[in-house]
């Protein structure tokens, strides 16, 4: 296994930034067509200091390394049978010194055409064995459990580029534990930033063991800013949670270095101490199918799993699933998979094991998976949520063969009427529809004294966007009078009433048993948040005022025009302009959910970008006149593509040429929120990295771990905001709310901004 006895060209160090963005294949191309071949790049260790620690893990298991022989054993497979893959490869030397040394059966590969014809040509003659493809790396054309080991010298490093999203990690990720035989490793490269370490950390926590190393850099290396680290995960087999094991002196580092290593480290330690000790696990599907065949039916098995991924799926789903017990046939079904709605979930028969096993028999099934839905899942109709877990649930099936059937269990619907269905240019197919459920939920029966009530759905592209309450006794000051198809708006601030006659009825000219149309009540947990965070940070926290007297507020993004409305209601101090770009929106928010314009409130039927442009034309024409400028706008705009991952807001509103619009419009205390809704965690680093470029100081409300939903509030001044001044602010906005007129609604306000934590 001696290394050839050859002078070795010094690599170079530099990053192909010049060139344009990590995210181009024409990029990579163009950077690798322009260099010899004698001119390569190793950005991160070199092989002297890769060396030992590398060939040590390819060739021997963690069990065996833990036991630090004195003497190395015999290899299980000798190094020139290992089967290695290199992706990503680039014109690094790695692959060629361990070809050297011995590992003979390598397959590199990367999505440049160039610089694997530049190193076939390299090596064809002094490496015959070794192999070189173009391939892209997300999409990696192998049969499952194909090589012994995985080697990424910065792969998954660039695939982290904000460019590519968290979609290309997570795919990338996910064909890398495929791959991988039983006792394979992959061992990643990396310079340790703290959003890839997370994603390692969360994707290999169930059936892989962990080490992490640092290399230690030349000894006339002047670059210390550079740590280079060795991420190295076994395949068990299982889905036994392991402790990482961190095999670094980290007195060696940067003091910044050090603490964002120690803070990610601790965390996830203590993640996986948790789940070491639970005995309630939901195990991720790939893992499960990584340990083991599900398509053979084990009588008396029951695992819970999660099921969805980014990039594969839009939601994420809890699952149990459950074999018949032996001796339970016959079965009239091989295979079902039972839906069940949020307010289901609770009863005994679907939240207990017991119960669960009830279902398996009743439905003479040989496999139940019980899909169960929650909070997150309450947006999208039965229709999506079904075509979401299609390819989800055939992995579960008992057999390639075996059809899936699904199985809503009921949502409790008495009633339902259909008002309204058009199709909208912008926005595809648009429904309006009525609800009456057997069964209230508590927040409204707790609020509502009248139990006889509607739920109106505003559903877009099959996802229900906005639902508003009808109840014979609504408990506001105004309220929406509801005659056949159409509501009757009625209009009243605390200041004045104003009145129309035929277009305006005030409640208390509402006749006996009329169903009304609440517009003091938010069911919605993000509008919700909106007027927490609008009160509690602009009012309370900066103590802020408008010039003009009234806050001047911009909603972008109209949906059934229940948040403006509420706002025009509830928040007397507001003067609102809402800019929404699909007329039917308009039309259908005025028809159906009680939209009335007056002074305070108005609607733009324009573009966003159009309409910020406009007003900052305005005020350069108006000498720079601050008073133009908006204290709060509120971005409320849901992704128009059904199938992202990020479902709000269009993406078009968290990259910087709106943010950058957005901040420029804003007063000097000016706020910016918006609504984010993903079903995806990695998702939010990239948004947050955005806000960052552009707004110093930014907090978020976000209720659990297991929510999509989550205002971002982002401050246009720079000046910094603690923890103090936040709790002595909430302390204000609950002491005004004591003060006034309660009408139901600020309860949950004050709740709601409990939760709002500094980002």
């Amino acid at each position: 296994m001696a290394e050839k006895d050859k002078p070795q060209q010094k690599p170079a160090k530099e990053l192909p930034v010049s060139f344009g963005s990590f995210t181009s294949k024409e990029t990579w191309d163009l950077y690798f067509a322009t260099k010899t071949a004698d001119d390569f790049s190793e950005w991160y260790a070199d092989w002297p200091q890769l060396r030992t620690l590398l060939a040590r893990n390819l060739l021997y298991p963690f069990s065996v390394l833990a036991s630090r022989p004195k003497t190395p054993p015999p290899t299980a497979v000798p190094p020139d049978q290992l089967r290695i893959l290199v992706p990503a490869c680039g014109d690094s030397r790695l692959s060629e010194h361990l070809y050297d040394v011995g590992f003979r059966n390598i397959i590199n590969l990367d999505y440049s055409k160039e610089v694997i014809a530049a190193m076939l040509r390299r090596n064809v003659k002094q490496r015959p064995g070794m192999r070189w493809r173009v391939m892209d790396i997300t999409n990696m054309e192998f049969p499952n459990e194909s090589f012994d080991a995985i080697i990424d010298k910065g792969g998954l490093d660039v695939l982290m580029d904000p460019g590519f999203g968290q979609k290309y990690p997570n795919l990338y990720i996910t064909k890398v534990k495929q791959l991988l035989k039983v006792g394979g490793k992959y061992i990643c490269l990396t310079l340790g930033d703290s959003k890839m370490l997370g994603l390692l950390f969360q994707k290999f926590r169930f059936g892989w063991k962990m080490n992490f190393h640092a290399i230690d850099p030349e000894p006339s290396s002047k670059n210390h800013g550079q740590q280079t680290f060795m991420v190295i995960v076994e395949k068990d087999g299982s889905t036994v949670v392991y402790q990482i094991s961190p095999l670094l002196d980290l007195r060696k580092y940067h003091v910044g270095q050090v603490h964002e290593l120690v803070g990610i480290l601790r965390r996830e330690k203590g993640c996986r101490s948790v789940l070491m000790r639970s005995l309630d696990i939901f195990y991720p599907l790939q893992d499960v199918l990584a340990a083991g065949n599900l398509t053979e039916l084990q009588p008396g098995r029951r695992l819970k799993l999660f099921l969805g991924e980014y990039g594969i799926s839009i939601l994420l789903f809890k699952s149990i699933l459950l074999d018949a017990q032996r001796d339970s046939g016959p079965f009239s079904h091989q295979f079902l998979v039972l839906i069940v709605p949020k307010v289901r979930t609770l009863q005994w028969i679907l939240s207990s094991e017991e119960g669960q096993w009830v279902f398996v028999k009743e439905f003479k099934v040989a496999r139940l998976a019980i899909i169960l839905l929650d909070t997150p899942h309450s947006c999208f109709t039965i229709e999506v949520i079904q075509h979401d877990l299609t390819p989800l649930v055939k992995h579960l099936a008992p057999g390639d063969e075996v059809p899936i059937q699904f199985v809503v269990a009921s949502e409790g619907i008495k009633q339902r009427e259909v008002l309204c269905e058009v199709v909208s240019a912008l926005n595809g197919p648009v429904l309006v529809d009525d609800l009456i459920f057997e069964k209230l939920d508590d927040a409204l029966i707790r609020y509502f004294p009248c139990k006889l009530l509607k739920i109106r759905r505003f559903v877009v592209r099959s996802m229900v966007r906005s639902e508003a309450v009808l109840s014979v006794d609504a408990p506001n000051e105004s309220a929406s009078e509801v005659e056949g198809d159409n509501v009757q708006a009625a209009s009243k601030t605390r200041k004045k009433v104003k009145q129309k006659k035929g277009k305006h009825t005030s409640r208390s000219t509402a006749s006996s048993g009329e169903m009304q149309l609440c517009h003091n009540y938010l069911d919605s947990f993000h509008h919700n948040g909106i007027i927490s965070g609008l009160m509690l940070i602009y009012l309370h926290l900066k103590g802020s005022t408008s010039s003009a007297g009234l806050v001047k507020t911009v909603v972008i993004g109209l949906k059934a025009g229940l948040l403006p409305m509420f706002m025009k209601n509830c928040l007397p101090c507001l003067h609102i302009e809402v800019v929404e770009v699909d007329p039917v929106i308009v039309d259908i928010a005025r028809k159906y959910f009680g939209l009335v314009e007056d002074e305070r409130l108005k609607v733009h039927i324009t573009d966003a970008f159009a309409y910020l442009d406009k007003r900052a034309a305005e005020e350069v024409l108006a000498e720079e006149d601050h008073s133009l400028k908006l204290d709060i706008l509120v971005v409320d705009v849901d992704s128009p593509l059904p199938t992202t991952s990020l479902a709000s807001p269009a993406i078009c509103f968290i990259e910087g040429p709106f943010l950058t619009r957005a901040k420029h419009s804003l007063s000097e205390d000016g706020l910016l929120i918006i609504h984010l809704v993903t079903s995806f965690s990695g998702v939010r680093f990239p948004v947050y990295s955005s806000l960052k470029k552009v707004f110093s100081t930014i907090l978020i409300l976000h209720p659990d771990e297991d929510a999509n939903d989550e205002v971002i509030f982002a401050l246009k001044k720079d000046s910094p905001v603690t923890e103090e001044q936040l709790s002595a602010a909430w302390s204000k906005l609950a002491a005004s709310l004591e003060l006034q007129e309660k009408q139901g609604w600020e309860q949950r306000v004050v709740d709601s901004s409990k939760l709002i934590k500094l980002l």
